[in-house]
């Protein structure tokens, strides 16, 4: 941690301590929101208020009620198990793809590089309802497509449909990631092992993979985030079969007003963090094998 130097001039030790209160402020600005909602969710009554018994910390004010209906109600374990089902899937597919097209994006003989990475990170900057009815238009008769000559079920056509959804919106993530890793990839190496006699396919899995395998696993949470939290998509392309965890949430919050909610809301709040923290050990990781951070 650094400290101020003796000789530091009162300008200096004033932005010192400003600067230290402003971030807390902005911290407190952004954090207070969600971390209202974790106390609430024991809350015993019925409410989405602080109790008088909360207030004063009784015992008795709190209860896992709320959590116990989130995880014993079918209500919530369903869409909870399709989130599950459809982050991870969409993850993979948006890894794969999108660590393809930054590898081949930072090579410097492919032509219009910039206005490819632009229509491909397009997701991120477009409205999410415009994304989202473009998906509907251009899903609903490839589903019709698949029902009508492959012969898959409804139920099937709907979690694929879902799937690719969520996939266009994560490849951005892993293409931004892969790539910040690719501007210190030493391509020195690659064509080392290919003098060597190694194949292409070799050498990717041998040398390049492991050296961008945090920004490969950055972008992939990124990814399974934008997956598992995403509502607006999943209501345009998905169905009653394929309700995940936020469109429930969404449908609480409209239809019928149930504390469930907040155990529900603290639950990806926890999720969330984990995920983060696991990115910023792999930030520092990366950090350290370029030999950008001495420990």
């Amino acid at each position: 941690m650094s400290k101020l130097p003796p000789y530091a001039s009162t300008g200096q030790i004033t932005w010192y301590y400003s600067f230290r209160i402003i971030c807390a402020l902005i911290f407190f600005f952004l954090i207070a929101p969600i971390i209202i909602i974790i106390p609430l969710s024991f809350n015993a009554e019925d409410f989405f208020t602080f109790t008088r018994k909360m207030l004063s910390l009784d015992p008795e004010g709190y209860s896992l009620k709320h959590y116990q209906d989130f995880f014993g109600n079918a209500d919530w374990t369903r869409p909870l198990t399709n989130s599950l089902i459809i982050a991870p899937i969409a993850t993979l597919v948006s890894v794969s793809l999108g660590t393809l097209a930054a590898i081949g994006l930072s090579q410097s003989h492919v032509p219009f590089r910039r206005p490819i990475m632009a229509i491909l990170i397009s997701p991120m900057i477009v409205p999410l309802i415009i994304s989202a009815t473009g998906m509907f238009f251009f899903y609903a008769p490839l589903g019709n497509w698949m029902e009508a000559n492959l012969g898959m079920s409804r139920d099937f056509v709907g979690y694929v449909k879902v799937i690719l959804a969520h996939a266009v919106l994560g490849i951005p993530f892993v293409i931004i990631t892969v790539t910040a890793t690719l501007v210190g990839f030493d391509r020195s190496l690659t064509r080392a092992a290919a003098n060597m006699g190694a194949n292409p396919v070799t050498t990717f899995f041998r040398v390049q993979m492991p050296l961008i395998l945090p920004g490969v696993i950055s972008g992939a949470l990124f990814a399974f985030i934008t997956s598992f939290d995403e509502v607006v998509v999943v209501l345009f392309v998905g169905s009653a079969t394929q309700k995940t965890l936020p469109w429930q949430m969404f449908i609480g919050l409209r239809e019928q007003i149930s504390p469930t909610i907040l155990a529900a809301a603290t639950v990806l709040v926890v999720f969330s963090i984990a995920l983060l923290t696991t990115v910023e050990l792999l930030r520092r990781r990366s950090e350290r094998l370029r030999g950008m951070s001495p420990s």
